[in-house]
């Protein structure tokens, strides 16, 4: 993949028609992959002018050799999308990276499998095969899930496929279940039809229902520049919110930022993403000590992690919009 910096505010809002206001300050955010339903609030924050009101012009990093995280621990961007467990990686490694919004209150990923296989529920996953991108996250969660349902977690296989997508593994044939992300993976199969049962992680053990994704900056920012957090959070807030109420026009303004992107699987998956956000509206971003804690832990016993992190200081709301008003 190349790296490549797409300005939000700018491109959407020549499309739009709307104008553009000279930006008194430049923020970078970086992406954790190609640009999707994930990141669809950003987009709709430029397109409405959300960044421009705070003073704001904001450059999209798409992904490079250098992931979104390590591009924030090095101040080649201030805000980056990622995941609760690679935050958690990044922490233990001596990364002060924190959390400063959940994009959804639940985990959005599980474990699919074609319906032929009959996996409908965590014992049945005894005898399996699992074909994913090698990880000892992976492992630990497969350990965790077959566990909670009374099953020996040697009794599955693991293949290592790569970044082989859930569509073009289930054709080749080549596990009985994977772990996707439902919002695009799943309903990407569904569009394809592929019949596939679903087993969300957030229901097999209480320590997998944890932040996917979430939005990080570098601890210094928080000291050296917290009006600047602040302000890019409420133009975020603004974004996912009213992509959740009105995802037809936010699904629009996505393809129009990314027009190489598949119009009927943006818009189906931006209205399965609108029935998750729908939970959070009102207290957008918003992140449990328990959920940090917890998962904290959990790596730490399943060796998913080497050193021991503070749960509590991975994240913070106090930069949420409202948050500087209590």
């Amino acid at each position: 993949m190349h790296r490549l910096i797409r300005s939000a505010g700018l491109l959407v809002a020549l499309a739009f028609g709307v104008g553009v206001v000279a930006a008194e300050e430049t923020v970078r955010i970086a992406l954790d992959w190609t640009p999707n339903t994930n990141h669809t609030g950003i987009v709709v924050a430029g397109a409405l002018g959300l960044f421009a009101e705070e003073g704001l012009k904001v450059e999209i990093i798409e992904p490079g050799p250098t992931v979104a995280i390590q591009l924030v621990a090095a101040g080649r961007a201030e805000f980056g999308i990622t995941s609760q467990e690679y935050v958690t990686v990044a922490r233990s490694q001596g990364l002060e990276i924190v959390s400063v919004a959940a994009l959804y209150p639940h985990n959005t990923s599980g474990f699919a499998s074609p319906a032929d296989r009959g996996i409908l529920s965590a014992a049945d996953l005894a005898g399996a095969r699992y074909a994913g991108w090698g990880s000892d996250m992976e492992q630990a969660m497969i350990e965790t899930v077959l566990e909670a349902a009374g099953v020996d977690s040697g009794a599955v296989s693991i293949l290592n496929i790569g970044t082989l997508d859930f569509t073009s593994a289930v054709r080749l044939d080549l596990a009985d279940f994977y772990w996707i992300y439902y919002g695009w993976q799943g309903v990407h199969a569904e569009l394809e039809g592929i019949a596939f049962d679903y087993l969300p992680l957030a229901e097999q053990a209480e320590v997998l229902d944890y932040y996917t994704p979430v939005i990080v900056v570098n601890a210094r920012s928080l000291v050296d520049r917290p009006e600047m957090v602040r302000a890019v959070l409420r133009a975020l807030a603004g974004g996912y919110v009213d992509a959740a109420l009105d995802p037809g026009g936010a699904g629009e303004m996505l393809l129009t930022y990314a027009p190489e992107l598949d119009r009927q699987l943006v818009m189906a998956s931006q209205q399965w993403l609108a029935n998750e956000s729908a939970q959070s509206i009102e207290t957008w971003g918003l992140q449990e000590a328990s959920v940090w804690i917890g998962f904290a832990e959990w790596a730490l016993e399943h060796g998913v992690i080497e050193q021991a992190i503070d749960g509590e200081s991975a994240y913070t709301n106090a930069f949420l919009p409202g948050a500087d008003d209590e």
